[in-house]
């Protein structure tokens, strides 16, 4: 007889390694180029092939499968309040220093945010949960400059594109990390609940000096060198909120008085170590005016916010690269799963997703590089970033889910598997709803929209943004002119989310214009101005599905 052969593996397609993330990315080349003239080709291409590498991967599922354990004592009950994470943790972190994603654009001038914007996006796609403390410490280092003192001590190691593990203080490290804690058990957006209370410590080289007491029910990333914080000088009526920087180590070489209390149990963002923490009587010092916290942290909450886009507008494009690689190997029904109409038509929803939130979130990044480069004589860039940067923040990232569930659905059953970290598919999925929630969810994003509609001449704003597209389209024309009229400040709470969708589309739809092809601007158009499909893959009939397709593909 012969042997009956129960499991030969057939039909199963390859893992996507080893693809260049860069040189097969056309939206991005193309969203670049637009917005960074003259940008350096060989360092994108270089960081493309490393972010696609099978070592990159590897490390990822690692971070990821073998999360981050809190120390908070020694064997002898000594308290060490310290985290530990994988070898692969710390060696993602120094990529990402490496490339300079944290704190190094602040100091190179004119075009390092869009560059550093894009290599974010790129970086995403190898690994998005440890890349926290990376943005924090971009976030961190504007409203650090409000103490000049601290920021002349602090800033070069966070611009260092040197990455140090060690847990020391930080004149003796080779860079710096920082993170923020806002977040309160009994506030959580709405920062004025805050509780923690600072007094008043005396003075020395680094301004007025505190005394912090109180705690905060998210810390991310709490091996960081240092934090700001928020809490209350003052007392009763007169309370007021104020930044604070706390460093974990003091300058006299002890440990401040921060204790980790727990690590958070997420649903994703595993490899990143997000804490509850508790002050007693730490040492911090004043950034900035007395009173004056809530103005920086929404300034900070800008550039995170930014952040948050960008994460989302990369996990999409992986998830579309993932959905792409494999149902060009999968069989079903006698031919490949992206010759099927139906899949096909997915397919190519998906990539007109991916392209637009990737122009919307560039198109922000330049808008922030001209207000900090001082290149925005107009104030048209401040301006077209104080409206971007809540519409970005709610659409791409209130879409990233939804997108993440159907690049899923392009899998299969083999996409909700997890398999020890080797689903990437699933661990995107997880990850998706953080930057939707973090650093304001959704309507705290629309209400932020009808705020920013009161700091000047918006419509005027909007209009010169559309006006390269204005007539290339019927179905963007009437859009355009629904949403100028909901931008006059008549909009209620109840349709700010309405109305930051719909600016949202049409600034797609205009980027899209001027920096991508025909077939995806008129299929985008036809879609989401048009048809309005609540669905993927209802792609109307006359949009050109194979060049959609096809330049999404990677090469």
């Amino acid at each position: 007889m012969h042997p009956v052969i129960t499991h030969d593996v057939l039909n199963q397609a390859e893992p996507l390694v080893g693809a260049n993330l860069f040189a097969g990315n056309r939206a991005l080349q193309d969203a670049l180029r637009f917005n960074r003239p003259g940008y350096d080709v060989q360092r994108f291409t270089a960081l493309g092939a490393e972010a696609g590498s099978a070592a990159m991967q590897q490390h990822a599922r690692l971070a990821n499968f073998h999360p981050p354990q809190l120390k908070s004592h020694d064997r002898l009950g000594r308290r060490i309040d310290e985290v530990e994470f994988h070898p692969s943790y710390h060696a993602l972190m120094a990529a990402a220093m490496r490339q300079g994603l944290h704190g190094t654009p602040w100091s190179l001038g004119p075009g390092a945010h869009v560059d550093r914007a894009a290599a974010f996006m790129l970086f995403t796609e190898a690994e998005p949960s440890m890349l926290c403390p990376i943005s924090m410490s971009y976030a961190v280092t504007p409203a650090l400059r409000a103490n000049p003192a601290i920021f002349a001590d602090w800033g070069p190691g966070l611009a260092s594109t040197r990455y140090d593990e060690r847990f020391l203080p930080f004149d003796q490290k080779r860079g710096l990390t920082m993170g923020m804690g806002m977040t309160e058990k009994q506030g959580g957006s709405d920062v004025r609940a805050n509780t923690t209370r600072a007094e008043a410590d005396g003075q020395d080289g680094w301004g007025a000096r505190y005394r912090l007491t109180g705690h905060k029910w998210f810390l991310s990333a709490p091996m960081c060198d240092a934090f700001l914080v928020l809490a209350k000088t003052g007392e009763g009526t007169a309370a007021g909120l104020s930044c604070f920087f706390l460093p974990r180590w003091l300058p006299d070489g002890s440990l401040n008085a921060m204790r980790v209390q727990r690590l958070k149990h997420k649903l994703g963002n595993q490899a990143n170590a997000s804490s509850e923490v508790e002050f007693h009587g730490a040492t911090a010092w004043l950034v900035g005016d007395e009173g004056r916290g809530v103005p920086q942290i929404l300034a900070m909450g800008a550039i995170t916010r930014l952040d948050c886009a960008l994460g989302s507008a990369g996990l999409m494009r992986q998830a579309l690269s993932i959905a792409l690689h494999h149902t060009a190997q999968r069989q079903a029904f006698g031919k490949r799963l992206d010759a099927q109409p139906m899949m096909f038509n997915v397919l190519a929803d998906l990539a007109l997703e991916s392209e637009a939130a990737t122009a919307l979130a560039l198109r922000l990044a330049r808008a922030v590089d001209a207000t900090e480069n001082g290149t925005d004589a107009s104030g048209h860039e401040k301006l077209i970033g104080r409206v971007l940067t809540p519409i970005a923040k709610f659409w791409i990232c209130k879409r990233g889910s939804y997108f993440a569930q159907e690049a899923m659905e392009c899998l299969g059953g083999n996409g909700y598997v997890e398999e020890q970290g080797e689903g990437v598919m699933a661990r995107i999925y997880r990850e998706m709803p953080v930057n939707s929630i973090w650093e304001g969810a959704g309507n705290i994003m629309a209400l932020d929209l009808l705020r920013a509609l009161r700091t000047g001449a918006v419509v005027d704003a909007l209009a010169h943004e559309m006006a390269p597209a204005k007539g290339a389209h019927p179905a963007l024309d009437a859009a355009l002119a629904r949403v100028l009229h909901g931008l006059d400040g008549s909009t209620d709470e109840a349709q700010a989310r309405r109305l930051a969708r719909d600016t949202a589309l049409v600034l797609q739809a205009a980027l899209l214009r001027q920096h991508s092809t025909d077939a995806v601007f008129t299929a985008f158009c036809a879609s989401r101005l048009d048809d309005r499909s609540d669905v993927f893959g209802a792609l109307p009939a006359g949009c050109d599905l194979a060049a959609i397709v096809d330049r999404a593909r990677l090469q």
